[in-house]
């Protein structure tokens, strides 16, 4: 293992990696010990096992704050949606697994399509900082966002206020569905959130191993096996990276 990528990637001997709670997808529970379990985990697990380090995780509740941490020395990789504005300070490699992100509307709505959602007059619960939510701030140009801090504020907002869409991953969005009868989930989406490793502007040789080694799991299987081993449902394994890596 190159030095250099050691001292980018484990300068204190240890990779702490940071680990997004909030995404239920990708951290599907806890260890006896208190530490996450999930997809997420298990591919900071292998990276440190690649590297030769032991792993230590730092949790954050929001993806917002874990970014917020971003060339701090909190933490040496991130595992968190590739969004352009995290991008500013974070190295992302290409995704290694894929989310839809779509609309829930209420009973007997009158928007029929993702397409509709977009227009004046109508107001979007959203949980903000969210990876989609980042997608809708850039892309969204006659509705309204209304952001709330949690999955559980958005949708009690969604609800309360009587808003006319909530946006949100497809697989907490079908659950949200069975608790609010004869709502529905739009057809198709409006993005999907790519799961990312990163790692802080500057490390370049780090950077590059991590994107290397992302499309090395993809390719052999690794992040599939994940998928299969949490029973994660919603969750893809993202295509090969255009260029290679």
């Amino acid at each position: 293992m190159s030095p250099d990528i050691l001292a980018q990637l484990a300068p204190t001997g240890v990779l702490r990696a940071a680990i997004n709670l909030g995404n239920f997808l990708l951290v599907t529970g806890r260890s006896p010990a208190g530490e996450p379990e999930g997809v997420s985990p298990d591919m900071a697990r292998a990276i440190a096992e690649r590297l030769g380090v032991p792993v230590r995780y730092v949790t954050y509740p929001r993806p917002g704050e874990l970014a917020d941490a971003a060339g701090t020395g909190a933490w040496d990789i991130g595992l968190i949606g590739a969004e352009p504005q995290r991008a500013e300070r974070i190295a992302f490699t290409a995704a290694y697994a894929e989310i839809e992100a779509t609309y829930l509307v209420p009973a007997g709505s009158p928007i029929r399509s993702i397409a509709e959602v977009d227009r004046p007059g109508v107001r979007i619960a959203v949980t903000a900082r969210a990876a989609y939510d980042l997608w809708l701030e850039r892309n969204i140009r006659h509705a309204t966002l209304v952001r709330t801090d949690s999955l559980d504020s958005a949708f009690r907002t969604f609800v309360d206020q009587g808003l006319d869409a909530l946006a949100g991953l497809r697989p907490r969005l079908l659950a949200d569905a069975e608790a609010l009868p004869g709502s529905r989930l739009l057809e198709g989406r409006f993005t999907a959130v790519q799961q990312a490793i990163g790692t802080a502007r500057g490390n370049e040789a780090g950077a590059a191993f991590l994107r290397d080694f992302v499309e090395e799991a993809k390719a052999s299987g690794l992040v599939a096996r994940l998928i299969e081993r949490h029973g994660v449902r919603g969750l893809s394994v993202a295509p090969a990276a255009r260029d290679g890596g």
